[in-house]
């Protein structure tokens, strides 16, 4: 047979073939529960796997192009040293612009480890200064030994230390996120096969007397599978639509918020949902027409 036979024998349907197949019972209910509350779960390790795939790229962007020069001077040379530090950055090739932070933007940074009230006027505060990059960027080895020379009390990070290992903990969510969907199919499929194992079994009885008046194999198989593929299609649309629901309902990204207000789907990642109902189907179809296989062969 075909496959353009067998899709439409599978979407069709036989009316004879489909009494073989109980429309209720607990194989019924546990191939749609399963199917459903997998789908649920798939919708939330796709939404961490998108979620920390942008969450990767932000980080990058925001932190690949961006550097950081902190002066530790006393306060009388604080302000000779910072605008020399300025006339470095200033002459530096790959460096678009330098800029000494406020002491209102200093205190904001500090905020939320010491509060609001900070007396950042009375405190040895180091003095910073955001430097941002060029497409090219800057030399950062040679600006340190410039620094080291002319304003020995500045100290240069370009945030590699930073960047690097937050970017890996978000490939490494993304890759877990994706692990956690294979997992999810894997146990789909057990959960399928044990069901559909079950149903061949309690129907042996009319399998055999289906055998004597002269149906073929393949035939009985195909009321089971198109059966369990349809139940599986039908909890898995339900679950991935709750599940899409509990996503939409959770927290917008927010800059407070950071990692654990941003697990929504954005713009085409919505349209990836619709993928997983019809993978649920194909691995409902392929487990339970190996489930049938073998197990037609045993009753023999």
């Amino acid at each position: 047979m075909s496959r353009g036979l067998r899709l439409s024998a599978l979407v069709m349907g036989d009316a004879q073939a489909d009494r073989i197949v109980p429309p209720t019972g607990f194989t019924a209910r546990l191939t749609l529960f399963a199917a459903g509350a997998m789908a649920f779960l798939t919708v939330f390790a796709l939404a961490l796997s998108l979620a920390s795939g942008r969450l990767a790229t932000r980080w990058g962007d925001e932190l690949a192009q961006s550097s950081t020069l902190r002066i530790s001077a006393p306060a009388e040379q604080k302000e000779a040293q910072t605008a020399a530090a300025l006339a470095v950055l200033d002459s530096t090739p790959g460096i678009a612009s330098a800029r000494a932070l406020s002491p209102d933007e200093q205190a904001a940074l500090l905020a939320p480890w010491f509060g609001a009230d900070l007396p950042i006027d009375t405190l040895p505060i180091p003095q910073l200064i955001e430097i941002v990059e060029t497409e090219e960027g800057y030399d950062a080895a040679g600006l340190r030994l410039r620094l080291q020379a002319e304003v020995p009390a500045a100290v240069l990070d370009d945030h590699t230390r930073w960047r690097r290992p937050l970017e890996r903990a978000a490939s490494r969510l993304r890759l877990l996120g994706w692990v956690s969907i294979l997992l999810i199919g894997g146990a789909t499929a057990a959960m399928i096969t044990l069901a559909a194992n079950a149903a061949l079994a309690a129907n042996s009885q009319v399998i055999s007397v289906l055998r004597l008046i002269g149906a073929q194999d393949d035939y009985i198989a195909s009321a089971f599978v198109r059966r369990f593929t349809l139940r599986a299609l039908t909890g898995a649309l339900a679950g991935t639509v709750l599940g899409a629901l509990a996503v939409f309902l959770l927290p917008s990204a927010q800059e407070e918020g950071g990692f654990l207000t941003g697990l929504g789907f954005e713009g085409a990642g919505w349209a990836s949902l619709i993928l997983i109902p019809g993978l649920a189907a194909v691995v409902a179809y392929f487990a339970t027409r190996a489930a049938a296989r073998k197990t037609l062969s045993e009753l023999t």
